[in-house]
Order: C-alpha cells, then structure tokens, then sequence
C-alpha cells in the first residue's frame, strides 16, 4: 500500500515537507534499503546486547570512537550519557537514579548551549549548573568561554560537562576538553542535528569529546525513533547496562563484551534507561542507514539538491543557499512580507506544505529540501507561486 493511501485510510493528511527533518514532521525519508531490513530483522529473535555490541563496532569504524549504542533518539541519549558520567560502574548509584544527590551529579553548562534539550540531562537526576556568559551571542562582547572559567566551576560535585554544538561554538569544545580532562571530567557533545556533513561524525571526538550524541532519523536517514550514543567505551557501556532489560539470572546471563562485569558489584536491576528500550528493527535499521549515509558523496548529493531548488525557485523571490554557507545542505531562502500569515496559508493548502520557520524573525521562510520527495517538487514549487505571487 502507498504511504498516501496508507495514511488516508486513518484520516491523517500526508503533508509536503519542505521544513526539514523536524520531529513533528516525522523526521527523514527512510530509503527502501533500510525498510527493508527492519522488515528482515523484525522476522527474528536476538539477544538485543548481542545486537547492540554488533552495533558498536559499526558504530565505532565509521565514526573513529571507542564504542557505540542506538539509543531511542538523540534524547535518550543524552539521558543515557548523564546518567553514565554520574554512575559509572556504580550499581548502586544506577539503582539510585534519578535520584542523585547523594553522589557527583552536576553537570557543567556553559550559557552560550543552554538549550531546551537540557531537560534530557536533569530526567537522569542531573543538577545543571549554568558557567561562562553570552557576550559573544547577545552582540556585547568577542570573548567566548575562558578555561579559568570551567576550572573555577568544577568542584567535587561535578560528574560532566556538556556542550550544545553548532558551527558557532564548536571552538568551546578543545577549550573544555583540556579544563575537563585535567579533572577526570568527561565531555559530552549533544551534535544531534550536526549531520551533513558527514565528516562531524568524527570531528568532535578528533576535538577530544568523550561522549557525543547523534540523531539517527534526520540526516542520517534511519528510523525516526532511535540515536547513537558513542564515545569512550566505559561510558558507552555503563549506558548500554542501564538501558538493557536486565531482568536476568545471574548463573546464565553472558553479557555483551560492552559490560565490564569485573567493575560491577553484582549483576544491576532495571536501569534509568528501560524506559528508553530500542527494538531490533531500529538497531538494524539505523546501522544500514548509517552505512548509507557514511558512504553517500555529499557533493554530488548537494549538487541534486540545488539543482532541485532551482526549478522550483522559478518565479520566486528567492535564494539558493550554498551547503558551504548552511553548514548542511542547499536551501531556498524567501523573502515574505508577512512569515507567519505565508506559512499558515500553505499548512492550510491541499496538501499541506511546511516550510522552515528558523528565520521568520527576519522575513524569511526556508526550503529545505532534506525531506522534500523529489515527487513533490512541481507541487510544492505551485503553492509557493499561488501564495507568495498573490
């Protein structure tokens, strides 16, 4: 069955997506490729630790980290990287969770990538604790984050430091890493929409990072639910235990090489983390999609995009934005009078269509065509006439 007839039947519209790969929009396109394996894997039964030690190593070969885990989004994840910067091997602190203050639960935040996704960090049981100042963000200043600043901050209550990456602030990260790492401080990077280009799946642990966190249903084109987790192995495993279903007896349970048995006092019950259980579909399915991303010629693959954006600019006030000047891929900027009464005629249209609202502040709505199928665009490039021209 068609996804339009599919989604027809339940009285759901398909909508065009020229927004992005938002959440709210279902994230990416899954290529047929990754269809079809999670068809094939959700005809078998595995032992998910197995899977997930599996997963690292792919993981670990594309992106140069010590190991890896798919996580339910890039969330979770960070759930996850808190809740093993403040645990550790610890059983009795996993037990603890969310829980925290009996132990190092803080985790340093600099001003400048303090974002809503903060939440993710504090459902582990984390205290953030906001360091640095917004100088360079608020237009008040040149200067950014100064190590005497992180090495000030940290105190024996502190069990992470976490950074919000984006183009603009990635320098703050060797900074951190040289405070952190003096202190036995992990990092952790939330890079979750960080992907194009593909090159960041290395660059932040080639900057030191001790832990980053991934989406895996946007750029990389995997399931909408799921994430990576990856970085230094103790961390990474100390996530995976209290994310597993470890309603296990003891005598027979042969744990994934992943878990350092030697470092725990006992075998853990149910972790912070069950909640954020991954199915074998999601794991299969962001590995091959992984592998297709890891693979794809990004230049090529803009270069369609732009081409794209071409013919439905045609008539338009508009224009196309270079992935050398987005950080991602090509977009189609619009100047409108009015962002906010332009975007709701579209959602109103039949079908509707989304554009990006990122720049609405400036007059400005976004095409980004990450989404967007190919099939859609003489669709889409005719709403925007019938709106915008009149």
């Amino acid at each position: 069955m068609k996804p339009d007839h599919f989604y027809a039947t339940l009285g759901v519209k398909r909508r065009i997506n020229a927004a992005g790969t938002l959440t709210r929009l279902g994230g990416a396109l899954m290529h047929e490729e990754v269809l079809a394996a999670m068809a094939a894997a959700a005809r078998a039964s595995v032992d998910i630790g197995e899977l997930q030690q599996a997963a690292s190593r792919t993981i670990s070969r594309l992106t140069g980290a010590q190991a890896g885990i798919v996580t339910t989004g890039a969330s979770a994840a960070l759930t996850l990287a808190a809740a093993a910067a403040m645990t550790r091997w610890d059983i009795a602190k996993m037990a603890a969770l969310p829980q925290a203050e009996g132990f190092a639960n803080e985790i340093l935040l600099p001003r400048t990538h303090y974002t809503g996704y903060a939440h993710a960090l504090r459902a582990a049981g984390a205290r953030i604790v906001d360091i640095g100042h917004n100088d360079r963000g608020t237009g008040a200043g040149v200067r950014g984050l100064e190590p005497w600043e992180i090495e000030s901050a940290i105190t024996p209550r502190t069990a992470a430091f976490a950074i919000s990456a984006n183009a603009a602030n990635v320098s703050d990260l060797p900074v951190a890493v040289k405070a952190c790492r003096a202190k036995g401080i992990p990092v952790l990077v939330d890079a979750a929409a960080q992907l194009p280009p593909k090159s960041n799946l290395k660059k932040f642990f080639q900057l030191g990072a001790d832990l980053v966190v991934f989406s895996g249903g946007k750029a990389i084109g995997g399931p909408q639910a799921s994430g990576i987790l990856a970085g230094r192995r103790d961390l990474v495993g100390s996530a995976l235990v209290q994310q597993l279903d470890m309603d296990v007896p003891h005598a027979t349970w042969v744990p994934p090489s992943l878990i350092d048995l030697r470092k725990m006092k006992g075998i853990p019950h149910h972790g912070l983390g069950r909640g954020f259980k991954v199915g074998k579909e999601e794991i299969v399915g962001l590995l091959v999609a992984l592998e297709r991303f890891a693979a794809a010629d990004d230049k090529a693959s803009n270069a369609a995009l732009e081409r794209r954006l071409g013919k439905i600019s045609r008539g338009l006030n508009g224009r196309i934005v270079p992935a050398s000047e987005t950080g991602r891929v090509p977009q189609l900027h619009l100047k409108v009078r009015n962002p906010a009464a332009v975007s709701r005629r579209l959602q109103a249209g039949n079908p509707p269509v989304h554009l990006s609202e990122r720049y609405a502040g400036q007059g400005m709505l976004i095409v980004d065509p990450q989404a967007l199928r190919p099939e859609d665009d003489a669709t889409l490039a005719a709403a925007l006439r019938k709106v915008l021209n009149a």
